[in-house]
């Protein structure tokens, strides 16, 4: 029997999971979040498997290393939350799910614009009271509109091929353009500075690294075009909260729609319903009413649990029993 130590774990994990593990997997689901403090933990287990909000620095690997744990499923895309140069040093395989459902990401990216865009959360909760009054709830066509893409990997494309789809003007910026796929898309690849100054609508579609972090601020907002819409379903630290909340005061931008923040941890996934919110910038974003905020929950579609729980139990099996991991997953 292999057992693998499943972190930070949601009554969606505990459902998938175990399915897509088969009989020679033993899930041990922890609700806690891997840190240092808790690795110790995994004592046990020949793997982990964490997310997102895990922090994987040197001090824990070390920790996990010391247990008997040989491999780090991470059950995401992104990886910015691993000591990967630590990992390699003790031995340490790391895998992780590069692309479970790039359209459930593209889908709730489109999702949260049309739902800024013609204000159905706030009519939603107007009809509740019996509010009929449509004064206040006024949007604007995408067909026609200009929508910038910042980063066309997989979901970058999906996004905007829905984006054209709904008759807007599709602008894109990459460090790697792919010219043979905008063509055929009607897409036009551009400097970033260009795609911003031009678009209604920003969508961000790029990973979190030390050239990204913070790609959003002061300066790149300033030369948005007034008015225009931003979209994040990517990483948090895209954006510089400061500088949003900033441009928001300044009436410079005419809305944002986000699923995920700077300083998400300890706050998304969680139920704090019954305290005070502490993170005053995350406090003062929910008061502009021009603001749409969910928790982090573009992955979740049942497509998109069910392939995350199949890439991460066959890696953990291979890992176990020395065979490759599976293609494009080892880190």
């Amino acid at each position: 029997m292999i057992t693998a130590a499943l972190y930070d774990a949601k009554p969606y994990d505990r459902e998938y999971f175990p399915a897509a593990g088969g009989k020679d997997l033993a899930w041990r689901f922890q609700e806690f979040r891997l840190t240092a403090d808790t690795a110790a933990t995994a004592a046990g287990a020949v793997a982990v498997v964490a997310f997102v909000n895990d922090r994987l620095d040197a001090p824990c690997l070390k920790i996990l290393a010391g247990a008997g744990v040989r491999h780090v499923a991470l059950r995401s895309a992104g990886f910015n939350h691993i000591d990967l140069t630590a990992a390699k040093a003790l031995g340490l395989a790391v895998t992780r799910v590069p692309a479970y459902s790039p359209h459930a990401v593209a889908e709730h990216t489109v999702a949260l614009l049309l739902t800024l865009n013609r204000k159905i959360h706030r009519a939603y909760n107007r009809v509740r009271e019996h509010n009929f009054s449509l004064a206040g709830l006024v949007g604007f066509d995408i067909h026609g509109k200009t929508v910038g893409i910042i980063g066309t990997g997989k979901i970058g494309r999906l996004t905007a091929q829905i984006f054209r789809g709904f008759g807007a003007r599709v602008l894109a910026a990459d460090v790697a353009p792919d010219p043979t796929w905008a063509a055929a898309q009607g897409i036009t690849y551009a400097p970033r500075d260009e795609v911003l100054a031009a678009a209604d609508i920003v969508s961000l579609h790029t990973p979190l690294t030390p050239e990204t972090h913070h790609l959003i601020n002061a300066t790149t907002l300033a030369r948005m075009k007034p008015g225009a819409c931003l979209v994040n379903t990517s990483r948090g630290k895209l954006i510089d909260t400061v500088a949003l909340i900033a441009a928001l005061k300044s009436r410079r931008l005419g809305g944002v729609a986000l699923d995920v923040y700077e300083e998400e941890e300890g706050v998304f996934f969680e139920d704090l319903s019954g305290v005070v919110l502490e993170d005053d910038a995350l406090s003062r974003l929910l008061t502009f009413p021009n603001v749409l905020i969910t928790s982090h929950q573009a992955f979740l579609t049942h497509e998109a649990l069910g392939e995350i729980a199949r890439v991460t139990a066959e890696n953990v099996r291979r890992g176990a029993s020395g065979e490759p991991f599976l293609d494009g997953t080892q880190l």
